[in-house]
């Protein structure tokens, strides 16, 4: 097989990817903020690596690669929101039913979007012990320090113990614009601007663990950062191949993931390749609620809030991959529309004879992840080789069975048409019913010169 080629953001360029152990591929991609259902732009990563998961199984053998996405289950968002939803329980217990909640939600969305799942799917909260172990070794080695800040104590990350800090985002040595890429006034307890919070100690009323650093117990809970460096840890190692992740991420969250691990463990690396996928807009506009745009995966799928329908998993999952994943996605019906017609052409295609081989298209994905690519020489294949090709990045046919195409449609419609003229409207409803079941939508209609029936039909939408 050819070799696969990725974008290296701490590099900014493309590179072959070299495995540490061809034997234990090993990945890690942030997952999901467990207080509210994810929404769409949250789909993207989850959609981009779970292609390249599947490319790096098809490449190394699915027993040789691990793919570890966390689920971060202790946040301020998600205290904020178990205080409204629930004020009338016990924070801790609140925040459990949020969770658990919205994370059960997350996996259902994400396997509606076929999505495999990952080997791992730590949770934060199971892995505070680690976070610890981490902090108290950076507090011995210099690279962090205790200060009392304005809601209490806090371990703060000492930016300027790391000569590379900023490489990842482009900021390195410029410690004046570490904060968002803003010049910010230093807060009176950080030596730094850009110093960030490993742990932050809890009020009365707050959630929070016992950790004991320098000797000293401060009942708190972990900054945001600490989470994954601690998950990946625990899973990985200390150094692994591949960190995924959205553009957002890039700064601060990876920038101090990089910094917290390699200075706890002495290693020039965190991982090898960093990738991140473009952001998403909706409707030509950044997605807020404010703005009335703000969709999620499980709105897409159950409803009819964006363009009046609900949207099959396979066609969420096309118009996403549609575009290269390093570039940015205007998501809109139109969008939509043009791969739900993808889909529906493709269909059509299953029960022809093979044309080409579907391993004619693995070079496009091994180039990057070039799904853009992929997808526009699938008309190149048919039959199983096209159902092959489609499995290499995830698509599976879910609203029309694979024996149906133009000839037998119109045969069946034919048919019923016979029915209507003998007047037995029993098997003409049962055709028109069976075909419905698998996807196709019939419209009947009169021909306007000689007033005829007329029937047409359309992929269900």
């Amino acid at each position: 097989m050819s070799e696969l080629k990725l974008y290296n953001t701490l590099t900014r360029q493309k590179e072959v990817f070299v495995p540490e152990d061809e034997k234990n591929v090993r990945m890690y991609v942030c997952g999901p903020t467990v207080y509210d259902f994810a929404h769409i732009g949250n789909a993207r990563p989850v959609i981009v690596f779970d292609v390249l998961y599947r490319l790096l199984r098809h490449k190394y053998g699915a027993e040789h690669v691990t793919y570890v996405r966390n689920i971060t289950d202790v946040d301020d968002k998600i205290n904020a929101r178990a205080l409204r939803d629930y004020p009338e329980l016990p924070l801790n217990e609140a925040i459990r039913i949020v969770t658990e909640k919205t994370a059960s939600q997350f996996h259902a969305d994400v396997k509606a979007l076929g999505c495999l799942e990952p080997s791992h799917e730590p949770r934060a909260t199971d892995h505070i012990d680690g976070m610890v172990s981490i902090i108290q070794t950076l507090l011995d080695k210099d690279h962090a320090y205790i200060a009392e800040g304005a809601q209490g104590k806090e371990v703060l990350f000492r930016v300027s113990s790391m000569e590379q800090y900023g490489a990842l985002s482009n900021r390195l040595g410029k410690l004046d614009e570490q904060q968002e890429g803003a010049r910010v006034a230093v807060e009176s307890h950080k030596e730094n601007a850009g110093d960030f919070v490993l742990w932050k100690q809890s009020k009365d009323d707050e959630p929070g663990w016992t950790g004991m650093f320098n000797g000293k117990k401060i009942h708190g809970r972990p900054g945001w950062h600490i989470e994954c460096s601690a998950m990946s840890e625990a899973f990985l190692g200390k150094t692994f191949d591949i960190h995924g992740g959205g553009l957002d991420l890039i700064f601060p969250h990876h920038e101090n993931e990089i910094a917290q691990s390699c200075c706890a463990h002495g290693t020039d690396k965190m991982a090898s390749v960093w990738m991140h996928n473009g952001y998403v807009q909706v409707e030509g506009k950044k997605m807020s609620k404010s703005v009335g745009n703000f969709v999620t995966i499980h709105d897409l799928l159950h409803t009819d809030k964006f363009g009046g329908r609900s949207w099959p998993g396979e066609v969420l999952r096309l118009a996403m991959l549609m575009t290269h994943y390093r570039e940015p996605i205007d998501f809109s019906v139109k969008r939509l529309e043009e791969a739900e017609n993808i889909i529906a052409k493709l269909h059509r295609r299953v029960d022809e004879v093979d044309l080409g081989s579907a391993m004619d298209l693995v070079p496009a994905l091994l180039d990057d992840i070039n799904s853009s690519e992929f997808i526009s020489r699938l008309n190149s294949l048919s039959g199983n080789q096209l159902l092959v090709a489609l499995e290499l990045v995830g698509i599976k046919f879910s609203k029309v069975k694979m024996n149906l195409d133009d000839t037998s449609i119109n045969a069946a419609i034919t048919e019923r048409l016979g029915h209507f003229v003998e007047k037995n409207f029993a098997e003409a409803d049962r055709i028109r019913d069976e075909l419905l079941e698998q996807g196709i939508q019939l419209k009947d209609g009169k021909d306007p010169e000689t007033g005829e029936r007329v029937t047409t039909w359309e992929v269900k939408r």
